[in-house]
């Protein structure tokens, strides 16, 4: 059966990736960076790897893109500190590519090449791994074969399957029972993801739930950030601080009427907006919805601090550090789809969120025990903001059982690691 699914499968790729190809001039910025990028892919690899100690032995991580990578650091930072061996690091999505090109603890970093049989099998031959790790859930047929056909044994780590996937499908479900059979083992992040996979057949000793790196990866960050100084000692003395977080207008439609209420009855509370687009225009319209309100000052300029209600960021890659200082923090992106919630959680304060949030198991779960605050209008966002910052001893409840819930999760990437020890 997996020939025809082999033959099948390469019948539909082919004509859709030379297709992709033909038209990604008339295509988004990212489509033609991914092809243009990998044009040279196979060179740059062989003067990548001939830097590298080859006697040592090679552990492939794939991600798709930037936000798989972050689950996937706290398992190569771990490998990195206890073997001597190379790590290769590939990406589909340039966006994770290009971020990643300085990360200290992967001694080559590359593209993934594009799903066709000849260059998996090239790609595998150059690098020729022990262990191939896959993060999640991006996977490739032809690679995955290839790495079968060559006994190379691959893991997925941190892989979830929900209880509606469309893989269940009855022709689906069966293509993907050949691609999950190869895998050595499927590290899940939970119960109920160990019992999806098995609905394809997995051999029930090649899979476990080992829980999630996303926790051990923002908990790491956490610790990074506290060492961070983004504020003059003592700038927010007496304050209470809100952080709006990677702001949508969807977001900002429904928090910001709030906010401007709080404000009102609460003269301690500082606002610092982080909008998930810090561009010209976006950062113009939010000072113009405060004009005449309140004081607003961006980011840029703190050095002129002068008691400002309202901050506005106008950089990149400083949210989690952000989060430090919050009291309390709205996750934004949850009228459309929710943004990451462990990172204001890791710090034991209240999380707020919007309706549109059932994309994250995390929110999901916060929500269930009373961590996650969920807002659906501009009535309930100012009656949850007026609560938590008028209730002092409610807000630190809220905030304990957020940093527990990170806190009791810790520890997959050790489990994990324990399992690829297994195969070096």
């Amino acid at each position: 059966m997996r020939i025809i699914w082999y033959l099948l499968y390469n019948i539909f790729y082919y004509p859709a990736l030379y297709a992709l190809v033909l038209i990604s001039p008339f295509l988004n910025e990212k489509i033609r960076i991914s092809i243009q990028d990998r044009k040279n892919l196979f060179s740059n690899l062989e003067k990548d790897l001939s830097k590298i100690d080859r006697k040592k032995k090679s552990i492939w991580v794939h991600s798709s893109s930037m936000g798989e990578f972050e689950q996937a650091k706290p398992i190569i930072e771990k490998i990195k500190s206890e073997k001597d061996v190379n790590i290769i690091v590939t990406f589909f999505s340039p966006s994770g590519y290009r971020n990643s090109l300085k990360y200290p603890y992967a001694d080559v970093i590359c593209y993934m090449p594009f799903d066709i049989p000849k260059h998996a099998e090239k790609f595998l031959e150059m690098i020729d791994p022990v262990l191939a790790i896959f993060m999640r859930y991006d996977i490739w047929p032809n690679m995955i074969w290839q790495l079968k056909n060559k006994k190379i044994p691959f893991f997925i780590v941190d892989a979830t399957m929900r209880n509606n996937n469309k893989r269940y499908l009855p022709v689906i479900k069966n293509f993907h029972k050949h691609i999950y059979s190869c895998a050595e083992k499927i590290l899940a992040v939970s119960e109920n993801d160990v019992k999806n996979f098995l609905m394809f057949g997995v051999n029930p000793e090649r899979i476990k739930a080992v829980g999630d790196t996303r926790f051990d990866r923002v908990y790491q960050k956490s610790l990074q950030a506290k060492e961070k100084k983004l504020f003059r000692e003592g700038i927010f003395e007496g304050k209470k601080i809100l952080v709006l977080g990677s702001t949508w207008e969807s977001d900002e439609e429904v928090i910001f009427p709030a906010v401007t209420n709080l404000l009102k009855y609460d003269k301690d509370v500082v606002v610092i907006i982080v909008p998930h687009e810090p561009t010209l225009i976006h950062l113009e319209k939010i000072e113009n919805y405060f004009y005449k309100k309140y004081k607003t000052i961006r980011f840029s300029f703190m050095n002129n601090y002068n008691n400002e209600q309202i901050i506005i960021v106008d950089s990149i890659g400083i949210l989690l550090t952000l989060y430090y200082y919050a009291d309390v923090a709205y996750v934004g992106g949850s009228f459309k789809q929710i943004h990451n919630v462990l990172e204001p959680a890791v710090y034991g304060i209240p999380v707020i969120y919007g309706p549109k949030h059932e994309n994250s198991q995390e929110a999901i779960k916060l929500r269930e025990i009373g961590g996650g605050l969920v807002i659906h209008n501009k009535k309930s966002a100012y009656k949850t903001l007026r609560k938590l910052f008028s209730d002092e001893l409610y807000r630190k409840n809220i905030g304990q059982i957020c940093g527990k819930f990170v806190r009791d999760n810790i520890g997959a990437s050790e489990s994990i690691v324990k399992e690829i020890y297994s195969f070096l």
